[in-house]
């Protein structure tokens, strides 16, 4: 069902992972309506294409609610353009959808459902509270370009995976959802 994440390395130089906040830390919250939601899904979209026009196939992400998914969305649809894009998820744990609305689980496995069983990296099997970190961390350690949506702000998972970006000397996008900004 998966490939195991400790074989079938990514080469990293066309590689670009992503991070972001989940929907508690982002402007709209679930409401994906709103216009900064919809000028965020855009702004994806446009840097995952400017990543493609340089080189970068392979887009892993670690498929949390919030700007995982809007990010794994936004690749899908690119790879429509592009056949030999790329999405990969990392997927931290078997039942990393546990405790969410029916509606996002479902959204979830949409999106699997539409990646071969190449593009889906199992990092653990059981949920552990080193999970979602150790995610995290083999997302950078396969890249060489990160995107990530962050306030600047706010502490948790998308900090730690960006600090860990920095310290390896990815190339770095940041995208602020409540303002648009992007900074390279």
């Amino acid at each position: 069902m998966f490939e195991n994440w400790g074989e079938g390395e990514m080469e990293s130089s066309k590689t670009c992972c992503f991070t972001g906040h989940r929907p508690n830390h982002l402007p709209w919250g679930r409401d994906e309506t709103r216009l900064l939601c919809v000028a965020c899904k855009e702004q994806l979209a446009i840097e995952i294409e400017r990543a493609y026009q340089e080189g970068f196939r392979q887009f892993l992400c670690g498929m949390a609610m919030g700007g995982d998914l809007l990010f794994a969305e936004a690749a899908l649809a690119c790879s429509a353009l592009h056949p030999d894009l790329r999405l990969v998820a990392a997927i931290p744990c078997l039942d990393q959808t546990k405790g969410w609305p029916r509606e996002q689980a479902e959204r979830y496995q949409r999106i699997l459902d539409r990646l071969p069983s190449s593009q889906q990296v199992l990092i653990q099997t059981e949920r552990t509270r080193a999970c979602m970190l150790r995610r995290d961390r083999y997302m950078v350690n396969q890249s060489q370009r990160i995107i990530a949506l962050y306030d600047g702000k706010s502490a948790g998972g998308t900090r730690y995976t960006l600090g860990c970006a920095l310290k390896r000397g990815l190339e770095t996008v940041i995208i602020d959802p409540y303002t648009m900004e992007t900074i390279r």
